[in-house]
């Protein structure tokens, strides 16, 4: 049956290019999982018909997943060319070649990478920025400062707060899982000090603990000041933060590991969590992000983002319960326009896409060959 409407034809990706870069860090991040000097960041460049190019970029936590990422997008580039760049329809044509590896891991980078370069793309096309594309308007988000403050000494992060408060910051967020919870708690008092009583502090675990040894310590740092606790446990021991949200008054925070929504859906049904955080990789790129903030409305949960803010700050935009952008500079040496914090709160980009572009020269300072 012919309606008479003409539906034009989606566009199709020309080209894809991958490359993965090593960019030092300004201040080294210390975890319980591991010490951070250097960020590897998969840098994609998406170009579709009509000679619009989405760019996009990923954490990818080391060298080895970030090698593994770009010789997995390079051997994929080829089968690329002539697919349709609808972010949805892409989905669909990378599942099948991703299954049997799993969608963790290196897949999920590298499908994060490619979905996030074309909605990129496509907000180019249109004319508009991503916040626009997704049915919102660019607007401030408040921001925390999440450079350092890893596992020092209690004197050391002191000083570091303080200057982690410059760019008008209301929070900043600090590491826990040192030997001791008397070590804990000397580095918590010690930074809480420093700060103003109006700005908030968080404290991330990073995983660290085992169940009994986090109902310990959280509860001592219930009177501490804290904004949230953050993944104090295994991130997906959804039993244990259900118990621990009935001990503590903090409020708990996870996320950051959500495998996509629906690992977070099942977080959300159990109750386990106060606030959700979510990655823009783990979580799916931009069409994960789309789902996951729906669940977060529908619980009528807070959502905050995890590392990449440039384009974290135009999704959180379109979110809801929209709460908190997690500020890092990992990739404002590579960014011609980097992301203004003023105030407190991310400048909003108003111009097209999410606002990131490569400066080209230090791209190629610090590729990886």
């Amino acid at each position: 049956m012919h309606w008479g409407v003409h539906v034009p034809d989606t566009p199709r990706i020309h080209h894809v290019q991958g490359r993965l870069v090593r960019v030092p860090m300004t201040r080294p991040l210390g975890t319980s999982a591991a010490v951070v000097t250097h960020a590897f960041l998969l840098l994609v460049d998406l170009q579709i018909d009509g000679g619009s190019v989405g760019h996009g970029y990923i954490f990818c936590y080391g060298e080895a997943p970030g090698r593994a990422a770009a010789e997995w997008l390079r051997r994929l580039a080829p089968e690329l060319q002539g697919q349709s760049a609808a972010p949805k329809n892409l989905a669909e044509w990378l599942a099948p070649r991703m299954r049997l590896v799993g969608h963790r891991g290196v897949a999920s980078m590298v499908t994060a990478a490619l979905d996030i370069a074309a909605w990129d793309a496509h907000s180019h096309a249109c004319g508009v920025s991503l916040a626009q594309m997704l049915g919102a308007s660019p607007a401030p988000i408040r921001a925390y400062n999440s450079n350092g403050l890893g596992l020092v000494d209690a004197k050391i992060a002191a000083i570091e707060a303080e200057v982690l408060l410059e760019g008008g910051f209301g929070g900043v967020k600090m590491r826990l899982g040192r030997p001791t919870l008397e070590q804990d708690l000397e580095a918590v008092r010690a930074v809480r000090r420093i700060l103003p009583s109006q700005c908030h502090l968080m404290a991330d675990f990073n995983q660290a603990l085992s169940p009994a040894e986090a109902s310990r310590r959280c509860c001592a740092l219930d009177d501490e000041g804290l904004a949230w606790i953050e993944e104090p446990v295994r991130h997906d021991d959804y039993a244990t933060y259900a118990l621990l949200r009935t001990k503590i008054r903090t409020p708990l925070q996870i996320g950051e590991n959500f495998q996509g929504p629906s690992a977070m859906a099942q977080a959300l049904a159990l109750r386990c969590c106060d606030y959700v955080m979510v990655d823009v990789e783990r979580i799916g790129g931009v069409t994960g992000w789309i789902d996951a903030s729906g669940l977060a409305a529908a619980h009528d949960v807070e959502l905050s983002s995890h590392l990449m803010p440039e384009v974290s700050a135009q999704l959180l935009a379109a979110s809801p319960t929209r709460h908190w952008l997690e500020y890092v500079d990992w990739a404002t040496p590579i960014l011609k326009r980097p992301l203004e914090i003023r105030d407190g709160y991310s400048v909003p980009h108003e111009g097209h896409g999410t606002g990131v572009e490569w400066n080209e020269d230090a791209v190629r300072a610090f590729l990886v060959e």
